[in-house]
């Protein structure tokens, strides 16, 4: 699984890329009669590992969305509990793409269809904290930047701005006791705003507000240390319309060389 992960992120940044790929609506890419194709549907039986990128998961929600929202937002299970527990910031061409459990890799995989053919202004990706907790099997720091340098190419190839959440402060992990993640989240977090000032992106730092002096989640900003709970979420909602409408100002990244 490692290895297809290593040979298939640099396969999707160069799709991305390609002209043919990065055009309009469904069926309108120019790569011939995709409508011939059948589809096999998804169940509730299609689960992990048979859809592995969990694309079942927002299909029928993104045909029915309407076009050329504001932003989207994908991420992992805070992203996808923010809009159930605090809706507000959904209510303005805002589009909630969260998956629970889900790592940085999964989310390039479905990042063509659940970000990029809905054609939004920005991109709010917020991933790391599954990754970190070791949640989708082994993993290296390289593969968490490789996936989120994949992300931001294709955002850049399809004229999305991008905004990069910071991963949110956790002192432990319930489910792996003993595991103290608090160090590695800020080690991440440091090569995500270093990622932003170099690729002119912005960078949206939850960290900063929420985190106590431990590196811990704040009290009551959570019940389980790693997931926002309302007040949490109160606190990051400014931030993320400060971040969404600077992104939207500063438009697409710069082209940098790497």
């Amino acid at each position: 699984m490692r290895a297809w992960l290593v040979m298939t992120l640099p396969i999707l940044t160069v799709l991305a890329a390609s002209p043919v790929m990065a055009q309009g609506p469904s069926g309108a890419t120019g790569t011939g009669p995709v409508s011939a194709i059948t589809e096999t549907p998804c169940t509730p039986a299609r689960t992990f590992p048979d859809d592995w990128p969990a694309l079942c998961h927002y299909r029928d929600a993104n045909r029915a969305i309407e076009p050329n929202p504001r932003a989207v937002l994908i991420g992992d299970s805070i992203t996808e509990f923010w809009l159930p527990t605090a809706p507000a910031l959904f209510a303005d061409s805002i589009v909630d793409r969260g998956i629970s459990g889900q790592i940085s890799p999964q989310m390039v995989a479905r990042f063509y269809q659940d970000v990029v053919r809905l054609h939004p202004r920005v991109v709010h990706i917020m991933a790391g904290t599954n990754d970190i907790a070791g949640n989708g099997g082994p993993s290296s720091a390289e593969d968490y930047t490789n996936a989120i340098l994949a992300m931001v190419d294709m955002a850049h190839a399809n004229n999305i701005a991008v905004v990069l959440g910071s991963i949110l402060p956790a002192g432990a992990f319930g489910w792996r006791p003993g595991y103290r993640p608090a160090a590695q989240i800020v080690a991440f977090n440091d090569w995500l705003r270093n990622l932003a000032q170099q690729r002119g992106l912005v960078y949206a730092d939850y960290h900063s507000a929420m985190a106590d002096a431990a590196g811990a989640m704040k009290p009551g900003l959570s019940s389980d240390g790693v997931h926002p709970n309302a007040a949490g979420y109160a606190v990051m909602e400014p931030i993320a319309r400060a971040a969404i409408a600077e992104a939207e100002k500063s438009g697409p990244m710069l082209q940098v060389k790497r």
